[in-house]
């Protein structure tokens, strides 16, 4: 694994956690050695260097995309797959970059670190023959959910799902804020908060259509539908929308290197 930062130690403990892989078989690198120090000594992995990597079965980039230029004049050219997390690198300029056929694409979320994420992938044929990509959903479905999404929609994947964690969190504390201003103390408003979100995902996982619950807690001349009324006129449905666009678009920017 090279790169041990949020995302890479939230997918290896959810890996290790499960017994998808052992300690003993995983190396780590980064870019960052007191990071990757840390990183081996809580998980019980092996710091590698990088002349190691010609030795690995799976070479997995945990990496920000910004730093993929400068990892790749040194970890490719090897003989094991890649498995790539990197938002926004294709799969052709990884396969371009790393002299490799054998690519696997993935995208996961935060979430792995609760063993809830939603991870698309996609793969090169190369990497499909080889079994890559059937070792990868064991990988990231250790962590949560996969979806074997085509790579022309994987931005879309990223700005709706991967991104969406955040927008989650801004509606929380908006929601909290409007709480405290109407005079909720402040910790009791952010706990109401994040109990409604982790209740109103399991409502919604037991209906086909999320209009249906919004329907039921909307009673005639109510409170909630006058609350409703004030999102719908203030443009909330378009700033949603809005936000998975722009996610979308940046992730574009990225896979062209802006």
């Amino acid at each position: 694994m090279i790169g041990t930062g949020k995302l890479g130690s939230a997918l290896l403990a959810g890996m290790l956690s499960r017994g998808v892989l052992a300690a003993q078989d995983v190396g780590l690198l980064g870019r960052d050695p007191q990071n990757t120090e840390r990183a081996a000594e809580r998980f019980g992995a092996a710091v590698i260097g990088r002349a190691d990597l010609a030795d690995a079965e799976y070479i997995l980039l945990c990496v920000q995309p910004g730093a993929f230029e400068e990892v790749a004049e040194w970890a490719g050219g090897h003989p094991g797959g890649y498995i790539s997390t990197l938002a926004g690198v294709t799969t052709g300029a990884l396969c371009q970059r790393l002299g490799s056929e054998r690519v696997v694409r993935a995208m996961p979320s935060l979430a792995a670190t609760i063993g809830r994420s939603q991870t698309a992938l996609t793969a090169t044929p190369g990497a499909e023959a080889a079994g890559d990509l059937a070792f990868a959903r064991g990988l990231f479905g250790a962590v949560g959910d996969t979806y074997d999404i085509p790579e022309a929609l994987f931005d879309t994947f990223t700005g709706m799902s991967a991104s969406g964690l955040a927008y989650t969190a801004v509606f929380a504390e908006a929601l909290a804020d409007g709480g405290v201003r109407m005079g909720l103390p402040r910790p009791l408003a952010n706990e109401l908060a994040q109990k409604l979100l982790v209740s109103s995902g399991e409502l919604l996982a037991a209906r086909p259509h999320p209009a249906l619950l919004k329907d039921e807690v909307c009673s005639p001349g109510g409170t909630t539908i006058a609350g409703i009324r004030a999102l719908e006129r203030s443009g909330f449905r378009a700033s949603v929308m809005d936000a998975v666009e722009a996610a979308t678009r940046r992730g574009h920017e990225l896979g062209r290197g802006e």
